[in-house]
């Protein structure tokens, strides 16, 4: 049976593990969210988001978006490579649906998936 958690070890936690994506990246974006990533030495993927309040104003809203960026993640992540990945979102992301926010990462995901079989 598959596990579909996020626990500690499935996020990015310390400014290093950040700066380490951001060297380096595999991109994959829209107008609405970017996704960075790059190979990382475990066997799982990790997650870590980036909502600046100059992007998305009201805290209900970065909320909002984060929330559905985790569990976008939590679902998908048995499919993703061991990868770091780094969601930034902005501004044009406040005024999507939930299920058009999520049709845009599951399209990401796709993508970034893609890209590291082909790397």
């Amino acid at each position: 049976m598959v596990k579909l958690t996020f626990p500690r070890v499935l996020r990015l936690l310390t400014p290093k593990q950040f700066s380490l994506v951001f060297e380096i990246p595999s991109r994959a974006g829209t107008p609405e969210v970017t996704i960075l990533a790059r190979k990382n030495s475990l066997d799982n993927p990790r997650l870590g988001l980036t909502v600046g309040k100059k992007q998305i104003k009201r805290a209900h809203e970065r909320n909002r978006v984060k929330r559905l960026v985790r569990e976008s993640f939590r679902l998908k992540q048995h499919e993703l490579p061991a990868m770091d990945f780094v969601v930034i979102v902005k501004k044009p992301a406040e005024k999507l649906s939930n299920k058009e926010l999520d049709l845009i990462l599951d399209k990401l995901w796709h993508r970034l998936s893609r890209l590291a079989l082909n790397a």
